[in-house]
């Protein structure tokens, strides 16, 4: 059974945020799925994201802040 590092991207609002993940791979038909507690990391970023606080967010992934870009 491999883990290999994946980065997961949020959008919510405003913002983006990357939150590194690991990946479970094994003989299943189900993988690769992620364990319980990175699902929850992931939960908890969009949560904070959701309610502004993102300095929270950043505790656990890379917070971008987004603006759309003009067309001349």
């Amino acid at each position: 059974m491999s883990h290999p590092l994946k980065t997961k991207l949020i959008h919510e609002g405003g913002y983006a945020a990357e939150v590194d993940v690991r990946l479970i791979e094994d003989e299943t038909g189900w993988a690769p799925y992620l364990c319980l507690e990175d699902a929850q990391k992931l939960d908890k970023v969009r949560q904070f994201l959701r309610q502004g606080k993102i300095d929270l967010a950043c505790n656990f992934a890379r917070v971008y802040q987004l603006q759309p870009v003009l067309k001349n």
